[in-house]
Order: structure tokens, then C-alpha cells, then sequence
């Protein structure tokens, strides 16, 4: 099994996701596509824990006719308005490819249909960067789950975040990333597979104490798994 940071963006960073449905488009998008059989848009797991869903957006609510099998292990996601991350981890590269063509191919046919527009949606295929130590698996995480405070404190990327709290706060209400299921909070909890990480730092209670102390003592990513 190897892990992989894969990461991908808008067209010239253009936004890709524009409102509520959007997100949640993708993030069924991440359940649905994740598995070796055709998609059958029926997640009734899925739908369960997104009530305030639209029909037209997220597919009938019908049961599987078939047990899925899964392409990748998703162990963490954030979802920013011009790109998202993933943290996953896989049995061999075709798998990782299949999942990401099904995944970018069937969200850029929705949103292009939603918009009535035609072309690529992303900047690329995805970019993948493989987890080569520990440092860098300890770090990951934690960077893909804090990168939402771009949009609110983006000094916490030079190490002048003061209130510590407070973005702990507002990581743990941003909907679009598996952070709060992580500290918890069920947000998608049937979209990732957590146990692999949170057995590494000791559970729920562990999990909050490193993002924590992870956050203050931040000092920049290389370049090549940073997305800016």
C-alpha cells in the first residue's frame, strides 16, 4: 500500500465549486465514484447524513444492488473553491487513476451541464505526490484540514496565527472537508476511512490535540505538496 497527496484545481484557478449544491455534488461524487463497479447514483448511506439535498443533485434514493468495491482508501479530504485535497492510500496506480478520471471526468460533465458550459474544468489530470517518510505523513493530514483558514486567517501560513481557538473553531464548522468527522463532529463520516489514522495518534482525543499543537508549531510545506 502506498499514500499519495493528490490535488487538483480549476482551469486558470477558476472556481469550481459556486454554492452549497456544488459541494455536495463532490463530496457524493467522492462515495460514489469510489468503487471498482459502475456508479449506480444510489447512496442511501450517503444521502442519510445529507437531508437538506435536492433530488436533482444527488440521485435517487434507492437502495445498492451491488456491494461496492473500493478503487482507494480516502483517508482525508478539504475542498477549497478553486481546488481540493486528498489524502489517500492505494493497492496500485490504476486504481488511483480509474478513481480520479471517474471522479474529475463525472464532476466537470455535472457542473458543465449545471452551467451551461462546455470545456475542460480542471487545470490538469490531478497531481499526486507520494508520502515518502514519516515527516511528511505526520504533516499531511493536518495541512490538507487547515488550509480552509486561507480564506479567513491566511496569516497561519507565515506563523502569525494568534487566535488558535478560534481557527480551531471554524475548521471544526467548515463543512467540506473530513476534518470535523475527525474531532467527532459527524459531518460525511461514510465518505473516508479514519481508523488507519486515528489508531497512528490515539484516537478522537489524540486527533485534537496534535492538529492543535501541529497548527502552532507550522513551518511552511515544500513546494511540492503545497497548491497555491
Amino acid at each position: 500500500m502506498e499514500l499519495y497527496h493528490v490535488l487538483t484545481r480549476g482551469i486558470e484557478k477558476r472556481k469550481i465549486f459556486l454554492d452549497k449544491k456544488d459541494y455536495l455534488r463532490f463530496i457524493h461524487d467522492l462515495y460514489e465514484f469510489n468503487d471498482e463497479n459502475a456508479a449506480e447514483n444510489s447512496s442511501v448511506v450517503f444521502l442519510r447524513q445529507c437531508k437538506d439535498v435536492t433530488r436533482p443533485y444527488i440521485g435517487r434514493k434507492t437502495e445498492r444492488r451491488t456491494e461496492r468495491k473500493l478503487l482507494v482508501d480516502l483517508l482525508a479530504f478539504t475542498l477549497m473553491p478553486n481546488h481540493y485535497h486528498l489524502m489517500l492510500m492505494i493497492e496500485n496506480r490504476d486504481k488511483l487513476t480509474l478513481f480520479m478520471r471517474k471522479l474529475n471526468g463525472g464532476y466537470a460533465r455535472y457542473f458543465n451541464e449545471r452551467y451551461k458550459r462546455k470545456g475542460h474544468l480542471f487545470e490538469n489530470k490531478f497531481t499526486s505526490v507520494l508520502v515518502k517518510n514519516e515527516a511528511h505523513f505526520i504533516h499531511l493530514p493536518y495541512y490538507i484540514h487547515c488550509n480552509p483558514l486561507d480564506m479567513v486567517m491566511p496569516e497561519w501560513r507565515s506563523r502569525k496565527l494568534r487566535d488558535y481557538e478560534k481557527a480551531l473553531e471554524f475548521l471544526e464548522n467548515y463543512r467540506w472537508s473530513s476534518h470535523a468527522d475527525y474531532v467527532g463532529k459527524k459531518n460525511f463520516p461514510s465518505v473516508t476511512r479514519r481508523e488507519f489514522l486515528l489508531e497512528y495518534v490515539g484516537g478522537v482525543g489524540g486527533y485534537k490535540k496534535e492538529i492543535g499543537s501541529w497548527l502552532k508549531d507550522f513551518s511552511g510545506l515544500d513546494a511540492e505538496v503545497a497548491l497555491e
